[in-house]
């Protein structure tokens, strides 16, 4: 009975957990030491500033729109995971060991996918995910090189919070509706638009330029195109994805950022 007890309560333990890692505003509470660093790092790191990419789009369409305001950007994120809150007549209350304990499941599923990674890189015989690494601990680095990590730490922060919230809190929820209304099923709609925006996720790593409707698009600052880091983006991108649809914003973000702060501090 005491055995069936225990069982019982570690149950119900871990079913509130889940479900009060999906609300909201604890969402919110999780992703703002992210977004909080990323923006005070941008501005302390003035022109050394490294800024991501999905930064730059979303605040480039806000700009063409009308809205150039600096900080509207996390101010939208903030105010969509609020109206959210409010519309699923939740308590406005957060358990803040659910946070503590959603950094730990981010950080267990980030050092899982550099586990994965090395193991892939092993196979291929190639870089890790097709990017550079710095060591921040080596005994002989010089201020410059500390300039460096610190900006590449800082655009790992806004990569963990913009990256996924454009390829996944928009696009993947965006593409996957889209796919419902036309009536493919949910698991289909939602595989297909994992599928996708992973594809979408990886090609935005590289540098291109593409001539198309009498302009020039593409990214001059991204990697140089190899098969083995695509395949492996594109296998992250689905793991992120993934982690959105069934863990929600929040720990696809942690996830997200924690590797990428892994790679530059390992």
């Amino acid at each position: 009975m005491a055995a069936q007890l225990a069982t019982t309560s570690a149950a119900r333990v871990t079913s509130g957990y889940w479900r009060e890692s999906l609300r909201p505003l604890v969402v919110l509470a999780f992703v703002a030491p992210l977004l909080i660093g990323y923006e005070a790092g941008i501005l302390w790191l003035g022109p050394q500033a490294i800024r991501n990419a999905a930064d730059v789009w979303l605040r480039g369409w806000l700009d063409l729109a009308g809205f150039g305001q600096y900080f509207l950007l996390p101010v939208l994120i903030c105010t969509l995971l609020l109206a959210w809150q409010h519309a699923s007549h939740q308590a406005w209350q957060v358990n803040w060991r659910v946070v503590r304990n959603m950094w730990l499941e981010a950080g267990v599923l980030a050092i899982g996918l550099l586990l994965a990674a090395h193991l892939m890189a092993r196979l291929c015989g190639d870089g890790l995910a097709g990017t550079g690494t710095t060591n921040v601990f080596s005994n002989a680095i010089s201020g410059e090189q500390w300039q460096r990590t610190a900006a590449r730490v800082v655009g790992y922060l806004g990569a963990g919070i913009y990256e996924e919230f454009f390829f996944r809190f928009l696009l993947l929820a965006g593409v996957a509706l889209a796919l419902q209304r036309t009536g493919l099923n949910r698991r289909g709609s939602l595989l297909a638009a994992i599928a996708a925006t992973s594809v979408l996720f990886a090609l935005a790593h590289y540098r291109c330029d593409v001539f198309l409707f009498g302009r020039h698009w593409g990214m001059m600052h991204g990697d140089a195109f190899t098969w083995y880091s695509f395949l492996f983006r594109c296998s992250a991108g689905a793991v992120f994805g993934a982690l959105f649809a069934y863990r929600g914003f929040g720990i696809a973000a942690g996830t997200h950022a924690l590797y990428d702060l892994l790679i530059v501090l390992l």
